[in-house]
C-alpha cells in the first residue's frame, strides 16, 4: 500500500490533472446536493475488501460526489460566510498533505510554524498588538473562541480572591453561536448585554451588567467584530474601557469580520481592538485561504500556555523546551500545519494585494445596498458594517422566502438562504468572494422583481 508502483504513478499525475482543471474553473460550477438515497445508488458499495484502484476512486468522486458538494467559491455564493481561497492558498493546500509535517511542536516542525507565526505577526499588527503577541492556527472560530475563553477563565481564577470562582461570561444576543457552545462545554454561565439601537454592545450596557450580577462573576467579555448574522462591529474601545475597569478577559471574535482590519476605509471601525487580550479571524473567510483555518491570538501568550499545555512524560523533551510549540496555546495536541497555505498566499501575492481584494468585496456590498434602496419591491434592514446585506422582500412570506432561494439553486443561478431576526424571515448576502461582481447582485435582485 506504501509502494510507489506505476498505478501510483497514473493516481498522482490524474490527481494534479484533476486539481489543475478544478483550479482553472472560472466561473465554477454552483452544483447542487443529493439526497442520500441517491447517492447510495450512486456509490454506496464503494468500499470493498479488495479495492477498487485509485483510479477508480477518483472517478467516482470527481464524476458522482463532487457534484453533489456545492461550490463554495462560486461567486453568486452567499450564504453563510463564503470561502474563496486563492489559487496560491488553495494550491499549496496539497503540499501541505503531500508533506506529512506535524505542526504542533517546533521540535518537529520548526519551518512550518515559523511560517505560520509569521503569518500570525502580520494580523497582530493590523490589530495592534504589541510585539510579544502570539498564538496559533486553530481549525475553526469555535474551537479559537473556545480556546481563548478557556484561557480567560484559568487567568480569572489564578487572580480572583479567596473563595471566588469566575464563572460567566458578558456578550449579546447577536454573538456567535460559538460562545454559547464554549459555555455549555465549560459549564459557564453566558449574561446576555442588551445591544444599542444600532444592535452593538457597549460599554454603558457592559458596565450596568456587570455591576448588576457583580463583577467578580465574571472571567471575560466577547465583542464582536463582524457578527455573523449582520455583519456588526461592537464598539470596541468603550468595551475595552469597561473591561479594563474592572480587571476583566476582554475577547474579540472577529472570524468572519476581522479580516477588514486590512482595510483602510473601514479600519476605524475597530478601534480599541488593540486592548483586547485574544482575538481570532478565520483566514477560511475573508482572507482567502481553504477551509479549516482560524488564527488565535493572544496579547500575553504566557497566560495560553499555563492555560493549554499538556502534560505527559513523553511530553517532557517538548514542554522543557523553549521553542515555541503551538499545541500550548489552544485545545488540542495533534496539528496539522493549517496556517501554512495562507502563508504561503501572503508571501506569494503581497498584503497589498489582500487590501485590495477586501476593499473590493466592500464596494460591491456598498453597491448592493444602493440597489436595494432603490429598487421599490425591497428595503434595507440595517446599514451594512462590512459586507453583509440584511433586507427584506415586501410582500412577502416566509415560503415566498424559501421558494425564492430554492429555485437560485434549482436553476444554478446562485447560494442565497433566507435568514431571520426578530421572528421575521429576511434575504441576506454575505460578500467575500473578490470574484462576485455588481452584476451578480443585480442578477440576484432581479430575481426577485
Amino acid at each position: 500500500m506504501h509502494e510507489y508502483t506505476d498505478q501510483t504513478r497514473a493516481l498522482a499525475a490524474d490527481i494534479l490533472r484533476y486539481a489543475e482543471e478544478r483550479l482553472r474553473m472560472d466561473p465554477v460550477p454552483l452544483d447542487a446536493p443529493l439526497t442520500k438515497d441517491q447517492l447510495d445508488e450512486i456509490a454506496g458499495g464503494a468500499i470493498t475488501p479488495q479495492g477498487r484502484g485509485g483510479v477508480a476512486a477518483l472517478d467516482l468522486f470527481a464524476e458522482k460526489l463532487a457534484p453533489a458538494c456545492l461550490s463554495i467559491d462560486h461567486p453568486r455564493y452567499l450564504s453563510f460566510i463564503p470561502c474563496a481561497p486563492t489559487r496560491e492558498a488553495a494550491m499549496f493546500d496539497l503540499v501541505v498533505g503531500a508533506s506529512s509535517i506535524y505542526a504542533g511542536s517546533w521540535l518537529e516542525g520548526a519551518g512550518a510554524v515559523y511560517a505560520e507565526n509569521q503569518a500570525l505577526r502580520w494580523i497582530a499588527d493590523l490589530a495592534g498588538f504589541p510585539e510579544q503577541a502570539g498564538g496559533s492556527f486553530v481549525q475553526g472560530g469555535t474551537i479559537g473562541n473556545l480556546s481563548a475563553l478557556v484561557t480567560a477563565r484559568a487567568t480569572a481564577r489564578e487572580q480572583a480572591a479567596e473563595g471566588v470562582r469566575p464563572y460567566r461570561i458578558a456578550a449579546t444576543v447577536g454573538s456567535h453561536s460559538s460562545i454559547a457552545t464554549a459555555c455549555r462545554v465549560m459549564d459557564a454561565e453566558q449574561v446576555q448585554v442588551p445591544v444599542n439601537d444600532r444592535m452593538q454592545l457597549t460599554g454603558e450596557r457592559l458596565r450596568e451588567v456587570l455591576l448588576e450580577h457583580g463583577p467578580e462573576t465574571f472571567f471575560a467579555v466577547v465583542a464582536t467584530a463582524g457578527s455573523t448574522n449582520f455583519g456588526i462591529v461592537d464598539d470596541l474601545a468603550s468595551v475595552a474601557e469597561v473591561c479594563a475597569e474592572f480587571g476583566i478577559w476582554f475577547h474579540v471574535d472577529g472570524a468572519y469580520g476581522g479580516a477588514g482590519l486590512a482595510a483602510p476605509s473601514i479600519r476605524a471601525k475597530y478601534a480599541g481592538i488593540e486592548r483586547a487580550d485574544s482575538f481570532i479571524v478565520d483566514p477560511h473567510k475573508w482572507l482567502f485561504a481553504p477551509f479549516d483555518c482560524c488564527a488565535l491570538i493572544y496579547r500575553e501568550p504566557a497566560l495560553a500556555r499555563v492555560a493549554h499545555t499538556q502534560h505527559a512524560t513523553y511530553l517532557d523533551v517538548l514542554n522543557d523546551a523553549p521553542e515555541w510549540n503551538p499545541t500550548d496555546y489552544s485545545v488540542g495536541l495533534t496539528r496539522r500545519a493549517r496556517g501554512l497555505p495562507f502563508w504561503f498566499s501572503l508571501v506569494a501575492n503581497g498584503t497589498d494585494a489582500y487590501t485590495a481584494a477586501i476593499e473590493h468585496t466592500l464596494s460591491v456590498a456598498r453597491f448592493a445596498q444602493r440597489e436595494v434602496e432603490r429598487r421599490p419591491y425591497v428595503e434595507v434592514v440595517r446599514d451594512a458594517d462590512l459586507t453583509v446585506l440584511v433586507f427584506r422582500r415586501l410582500g412577502w412570506s416566509t415560503e415566498d422566502y424559501y421558494a425564492w432561494s430554492d429555485k437560485l439553486l434549482a436553476d444554478q443561478v446562485g447560494f442565497v438562504v433566507p435568514t431571520s431576526h426578530e421572528g421575521e424571515t429576511l434575504a441576506r448576502f454575505a460578500i467575500v468572494n473578490p470574484k462576485t461582481t455588481e452584476d451578480d447582485i443585480r442578477v440576484l435582485l432581479d430575481s426577485m422583481a
